[in-house]
C-alpha cells in the first residue's frame, strides 16, 4: 500500500476526464489511507470537481509545483527526469509544454497556455539514463514540439537560437546504440534544419513524422483556426521525401467538424491521397466544453460522421498497403518488442511499421535469450497491408 499517490490527468476529450476519475477512484479503493494528489490538464480545467473525488487531498494546477510537493513529503533530491517506463520497450521524453494557437476545437490552450521548454541538459541527461537502462528508442514529445526552444531565444541573434534541430544534433552525439523518434509536429515546423539533421543521421533519427492535417479543406481549416493551408502541409511532406529514403508520414484527421460539407470531406480524402499517409488517426468530432467549436450551430449528425469515418478508414487501409508494398525488398532496422525463443519475433521498424521476423533457428547463438528491446536488421520480404514480414540479416 502507498502513502502517497500522484495522478497525472488528461482532458483532451471527455473520455480523458472519465479515465482520470476512474484511476483516482481505483487508487482510493486500493490505498484507502493514502493521500492522493492530482495534477495535469483535467485538474487545471476543473480543480473543484477533482477535489470532490474520494481520497483527493491536493490538486496541483501547474506541474512545475511537483518538486515542492514532493519536498513536503520528505523527498530531498527531486530528479529532473524519468529513469524508466514500466512494461514498455520505448521511452517517452517530454521536452516542451504549452500551446498558444487556440484552435477552435482544442481545450489545451485553456489549460496549458504558458509555453516553456525543458533545458537541453536535462533532456540529454534523461536520454542517457534511459538508454543506459536498456531503452533503444526514445520518443521526444511535447504539446507543440516544433516550438521547442522558442522561449530560450528572446533577444538572441538567429544564429544562436536553440530549436528542435539543435537538440537533435546534441542527442545523436550520445555514444550509444539507440534511435530517436519525433512525436506529433506541425508540418510547417518541419524546417530545413530539421530535415537536414534527419537526412544526416538516418539510422539515429527515425524517418517518420506525425504531421497534423486535421482537415483537407482550407475552408474547414479556417473554421478550426488553423494557421496554414492544405497545400503548405502537402508541400512540406514532399520536401521531406526529396531528402529522406521512403519516409513514413502519419496524421490526425477530425471528421465531421461543424459545417463540414461533402465537398470538404472529399477534399480531405484527396489531400490524404496526395500526402501518402501510411497511418491516419481518425477522430469523429465531439464537442469539447469550453471550446468555440462546441457552440457552433451547424453540427454534423452522428450518422454522417460515422459514414465519413468509415470511408476515411477504408482509404487509410489502401494507403498503408501501398506504402508497405514500397518497403518490400528493403533492409530495415526493427526494435524487437515481442520475442520468445523458437518463435517468430515482432517489433517496430524505424518507419513505424509493425514487422514479424521469421524464426531463423539461431536462438542458440543468443544463448536462448529473448531479443526483446534489441535491434535486429531485417530484409522485408512481404506484407499483408497491416504488417511487414521479413527475415533477419547478419550485419
Amino acid at each position: 500500500p502507498a502513502d502517497l499517490c500522484v495522478v497525472n490527468t488528461c482532458t483532451v476529450t471527455a473520455e480523458g476526464d472519465s479515465k482520470s476519475r476512474q484511476a483516482i477512484r481505483r487508487l482510493n479503493r486500493e490505498n484507502p489511507d493514502a493521500r492522493i494528489v492530482v495534477m495535469g490538464c483535467y485538474a487545471t480545467r476543473a480543480p473543484d470537481e477533482v477535489r470532490r473525488l474520494p481520497g483527493v487531498a491536493e490538486v496541483i494546477t501547474d506541474k512545475r509545483e511537483i518538486p515542492d510537493l514532493l519536498g513536503r513529503h520528505g523527498v530531498i533530491d527531486t530528479p529532473t527526469g524519468i529513469s524508466g517506463m514500466d512494461g514498455r520497450t520505448r521511452a517517452f521524453v517530454k521536452i516542451q509544454d504549452g500551446c498558444l494557437l487556440r484552435c477552435s476545437y482544442c481545450i489545451i490552450p485553456v489549460v496549458r497556455p504558458n509555453m516553456y521548454s525543458r533545458p537541453a541538459e536535462h533532456v540529454l541527461e534523461e536520454i542517457r539514463t534511459l538508454v543506459d537502462r536498456g531503452y533503444r528508442e526514445i520518443v521526444l514529445t511535447g504539446i507543440h514540439l516544433g516550438h521547442y526552444g522558442v522561449d530560450f531565444n528572446a533577444g538572441k541573434p538567429r544564429q544562436e537560437w536553440t530549436r528542435l534541430a539543435t537538440l537533435l544534433r546534441s542527442a545523436v552525439r550520445i555514444k550509444a546504440d539507440f534511435r530517436i523518434r519525433l512525436s506529433s509536429i506541425e508540418a510547417t515546423e518541419v524546417t530545413r534544419d530539421l530535415i537536414d539533421v534527419m537526412a544526416e543521421f538516418p539510422e539515429q533519427i527515425c524517418p517518420h513524422l506525425h504531421v497534423c492535417l486535421q482537415s483537407g479543406s482550407d475552408r474547414v481549416l479556417r473554421r478550426m483556426k488553423r494557421r496554414w493551408s492544405v497545400r503548405q502541409i502537402i508541400d512540406r511532406c514532399h520536401a521531406v521525401r526529396e531528402r529522406l529514403n521512403r519516409p513514413a508520414f502519419s496524421t490526425d484527421v477530425i471528421v465531421g467538424f461543424p459545417g463540414e460539407s461533402e465537398l470538404d470531406f472529399e477534399q480531405t480524402l484527396a489531400a490524404c491521397r496526395e500526402a501518402g499517409f501510411s497511418k491516419i488517426h481518425v477522430f469523429p468530432f465531439s464537442r469539447r466544453k469550453g471550446t468555440p467549436a462546441a457552440t457552433m450551430s451547424d453540427q454534423i449528425t452522428p450518422d454522417v460522421r460515422t459514414d465519413r469515418c468509415e470511408r476515411l478508414t477504408e482509404l487509410e487501409s489502401g494507403l498503408r498497403q501501398a506504402y508497405y508494398d514500397s518497403l518490400v525488398g528493403m533492409n530495415v532496422r526493427v526494435l524487437v518488442e515481442k520475442s520468445v525463443a523458437g518463435q517468430d519475433a515482432g517489433g517496430t521498424t524505424c518507419r513505424f511499421a509493425t514487422c514479424v521476423i521469421a524464426d531463423t533457428g539461431d536462438w542458440a547463438a543468443n544463448g536462448g535469450e529473448s531479443y526483446r528491446r534489441k535491434f535486429l536488421d531485417v530484409l522485408v520480404q512481404s506484407t499483408d497491408g497491416n504488417q511487414l514480414f521479413g527475415t533477419r540479416l547478419r550485419r
